[in-house]
């Protein structure tokens, strides 16, 4: 007996040509981006000692990201989208060079945090044009799934990435390197995105004024669902920012040195990719907003234990948990947002959600390396975990429109 319903087919993305190439290359531009995330905690705690300084790594690549947000936004929405992620990845290949070359000569640490900021400054373009391109090359009947190999994509160069960098570093003591690996995937990218066809649908050039500029804020602000999803997502992950301390937890309380380090940063990857892969095979959550509930709260008391262990494997543990609850609330923001946006604001919409994004990982990381200098990186931690769960309780008060969300 059939139900009628079409087949679910997860695998219908990756017979596009032009869908295959966005996503190796960009899966590749994630593994260099990972491995440089290890190299620059590393390098920055070994020669800093401080957990503060581990906070400025955020602060400085998330600056940019607010700074440029609604510029970035307009022009990914009135330019070639191609274009657009072209000449930001070559600035990032860029960046990553000159990161290569302070360490290999020894230079300042604050060149470091300006060539990071170079590099936010580069991803506040990426982000958005990089989102605004997939849906174009993408059926929308797919997208849901495209969307789901996105994830896939970054959980599995987050997986890869930080543990061939923290064995990278364990076998030369330096990270230059892991920067040149780092640009490389850049230009891999570039080449491959040169071969994706794009067709550029050019929009009515209108006056650049702020009522222009700010309708991707307006426009989230009446989309109830899309402001609860990525309210949850930025709050939690900025209070549960616990990847920031990883070198401290490595080194002083977990005492596994930097392969260790790799493969801690690696565990939230490797729960996240197992989840994607689960996803991937399954059709949409039905009760998709239950679903985003339930897995930020997961998130957060995964959190806590990963705070308080002293267990090597343990942590691994907690740390697995956090990724296959942060797999799932990625992969349902992803999808609402782009399935409720229109062409035409994808971009604005885009990157006011990498603000979102970037107030969670880059800030959240200032703040986890700020209370971590105050307190310590237990309270730090703990403390964030339990605001998470704070956190969804009041965006389900506010905002009871989520948990009536389908896909």
């Amino acid at each position: 007996m059939t139900t009628g319903l079409p087949k679910h087919d997860p695998y219908a993305p990756l017979r596009l040509p032009a869908y295959r190439r966005y996503l190796s290359g960009n899966t590749i531009l994630m593994v260099g981006q990972q491995m440089q995330k290890v190299a620059v905690g590393w390098e920055i705690y070994e020669r800093t000692g401080s957990a503060i300084h581990l906070g400025y790594v955020g602060l400085v690549q998330f600056l940019p990201l607010v700074l440029l947000a609604i510029a970035s936004g307009h022009v990914s929405d009135h330019y070639n989208r191609k274009r657009v992620l072209a000449v930001s990845l070559a600035f990032t290949a860029l960046a990553a060079f000159g990161l290569a070359w302070n360490s290999h000569r020894r230079g300042s640490v604050a060149m470091i945090y300006l060539l990071l900021f170079v590099t936010g400054a580069a991803k506040s373009f990426q982000n958005p044009a990089s989102a605004g391109i997939v849906p174009r090359i993408v059926p929308r009947e797919l997208f849901s799934v495209a969307a789901t190999w996105n994830s896939s994509g970054f959980e599995l160069a987050s997986m890869i990435g930080p543990g061939i960098g923290g064995l990278l570093i364990g076998f030369f003591q330096s990270p230059v390197l892991i920067y040149v690996i780092n640009a490389v995937s850049a230009i891999v990218f570039l080449a491959a995105l040169a071969r994706i066809r794009y067709d550029h649908q050019p929009v009515e050039k209108a006056p650049v004024t702020l009522r222009s500029l700010s309708a991707g804020m307006r426009f989230v602000w009446r989309q109830k669902e899309v402001m609860a999803a990525m309210t949850l997502d930025m709050f939690a992950v900025l209070l549960g920012g616990a990847t920031t301390l990883m070198p401290v937890y490595a080194k002083d309380i977990l005492q596994v040195g930097p392969r260790g380090l790799g493969w801690l940063l690696a565990a939230p990857s490797i729960g996240a990719c197992t989840m994607a892969m689960v996803q991937a095979h399954r059709p949409p959550h039905r009760r998709a907003g239950d679903v985003l509930m339930l897995a930020v709260l997961g998130f957060g008391c995964a959190t806590i234990v990963f705070g308080l262990s002293k267990s090597f494997w343990l942590s691994m543990l907690a740390l697995f948990i956090l990724g296959v609850c942060d797999n799932i609330s990625v992969v349902i923001r992803i999808t609402l947002i782009q399935l409720l946006t229109p062409d035409e604001m994808r971009g604005r919409v885009s990157a006011l959600n990498g603000v979102f994004i970037g107030t969670s990982n880059e800030l959240g990381g200032f703040e986890s390396g700020l209370v971590a200098g105050l307190f310590g990186p237990v309270v730090s931690v703990v403390a964030g975990g339990i605001g998470t769960l704070l956190v969804v309780l009041s965006v389900a008060r506010l905002w009871p429109e989520i948990r009536a969300t389908r896909l």
